[in-house]
Order: structure tokens, then C-alpha cells, then sequence
């Protein structure tokens, strides 16, 4: 069976809802062996319910990724029992604003989860995966490579994430170990569903089809359609990829204007 995971080990950060929660169902029913790792404990076991509800394999871990001790912490609990072989650094943050309307304590915000909270767990895993190989696949965006309003935090964290890609990429050749990155464009999420509502209580169709035209192909992304990609890259089946960002975006790098 192609893109197969079974005996494989998954680590996903911020794997409870929206996009994460589409990969960790997607990879458990590949058969691998999940540990959801989130702020929220409770988001946590309720995937796990569902994923132990289509005979997979999952863990709850409560942890925030901007707090190194409790990352060390975790990983420690889950590697007395297991290997890790493949780590998904999918937990973020958003923020709307230019330089002018980013306060340092958004900055400093945005930098702890995005940019700290992926070194906290590239840093704490890859001890362990230098034994044996493994995948580490980064989430970053498409506010990384192109310039989008009022996003100044998050495209600057994204394109960190983008640069750290490639040097643990480079670094990390030599012992097995594949880096990659996924750069979706706009998804639809409970945060989309969330945004409009509080921003838009009066007019949420019309902002959200307006959304979902700024992708060349007419439509917002659906979270499997990403958990899909992160499964191809996570697989076997990509043994020959690393060090690459992979857009997933309707067109909207390459097609628009």
C-alpha cells in the first residue's frame, strides 16, 4: 500500500483542530501512531476520541511549544516508550496588521509559537532522530515568499520558518533526516469562520466569497487537501525530497496579476 505509516511514529504540535487535526486523522488512518501535542488538553482528546473511533493510534500530550521544558518534557515521556520518525511543526499564530499596528508584544508573541516553538521541537527531537533518520515537515505559508497586507508578525515569523527549513535540511543530511515545508494559501478553518463572524457579522457570505477569490482558482483550500500533501511528504514515497517549500495555494503565487 502506497503512503503507507504503519510502525511509524508521529509527533504534530497544535494537531487538535483546523489544519493539524486534518493531518492527524489523515496519517493515523495511514496507520501511524499519532501524539497530538496542544495548549489545550481537552481539543486534544477529543481528536484522539476520533481518531481511536476509526481504529487509529493517538496520544494527548498537553503542552505549550513557546516553553522549551515542557517540549523536552514531553518528547522525553513519549521516546521512554517509542521513536520518533516523523515530526510535524504545524502549531501557529496569526495577527492582522502593518509595522505601524504590530505592537512589540505582538511581535514578541507571534516569535514565541512561530518561530521558538518550531526550534523548541526541532531541537528536542532531532537528538533522537539523529539515530535512525526521520522527517521533519515545517508549516510555514504563502505570506513567506509573497507580499500580503496587514500581515507584517506573520510573514516575517513564516519566512523564518521557511530559512530554518533549509539550514536544518542542509545540516542534517548526512544522518537520514528529510526537512521540508508546506506553504498554504487561505484554508478554511474554524479561525476563517471565527474571523468573519467577528469581523464581519453583517455580511459573512459576501467577505467570504471575496476570500476565496483572492486564490486564482476560485475556492478557499479544505484542511484535507493539506493533510494530504503532508502525508505524500511524510511517506516513503518522498524519500528523494528535501530541503523544498511546497506551495499549496489555488494559484495564487504564481497566477495572480
Amino acid at each position: 500500500m502506497k503512503f503507507n505509516l504503519e510502525n511509524k511514529t508521529v509527533v504534530i504540535t497544535g494537531g487538535a483542530s483546523g489544519i493539524g487535526k486534518a493531518i492527524s486523522l489523515v496519517l493515523a488512518e495511514q496507520g501511524a501512531e499519532v501524539h497530538i501535542l496542544e495548549i489545550d488538553i481537552e481539543d486534544a482528546k477529543r481528536t484522539v476520541g476520533e481518531i481511536e473511533k476509526i481504529h487509529g493510534t493517538a496520544r494527548a500530550h498537553k503542552c505549550d511549544v513557546a516553553h522549551q521544558q515542557e517540549v523536552i518534557n514531553v518528547i522525553t515521556s513519549i521516546t521512554e516508550h517509542t521513536r520518533i520518525d516523523i515530526l510535524i511543526n504545524n502549531a501557529g499564530i496569526a495577527h492582522v496588521g502593518n509595522v505601524e499596528m504590530t505592537q512589540e508584544a505582538d511581535l514578541d508573541r507571534l516569535y514565541q509559537v512561530n518561530i521558538k516553538g518550531v526550534y523548541n521541537c526541532i531541537h528536542t527531537c532531532i537528538k533522537t532522530m539523529k539515530d535512525h533518520g526521520g522527517v521533519i515537515l515545517n508549516m510555514a505559508s504563502i505570506a513567506a515568499t509573497v507580499g500580503i497586507a496587514d500581515r507584517f508578525a506573520y510573514s516575517m515569523t513564516k519566512g523564518a520558518v521557511l530559512a530554518l527549513t533549509y539550514s536544518v535540511a542542509k545540516d542534517y543530511l548526512a544522518y537520514l533526516i528529510r526537512c521540508n515545508s508546506i506553504s498554504p494559501a487561505r484554508i478554511h478553518t474554524p479561525f476563517v469562520d471565527g474571523f468573519l463572524k467577528d469581523n464581519y457579522p453583517d455580511n459573512m457570505e459576501e467577505m467570504f466569497e471575496k476570500l476565496s477569490k483572492t486564490q486564482p482558482i476560485g475556492r478557499m483550500g479544505k484542511p484535507e487537501e493539506i493533510a494530504n500533501l503532508v502525508l505524500y511528504l511524510c511517506s516513503d514515497e518522498a524519500s528523494f525530497i528535501t530541503g523544498t517549500d511546497f506551495p499549496i495555494d489555488g494559484g495564487f503565487i504564481k497566477l495572480n496579476g
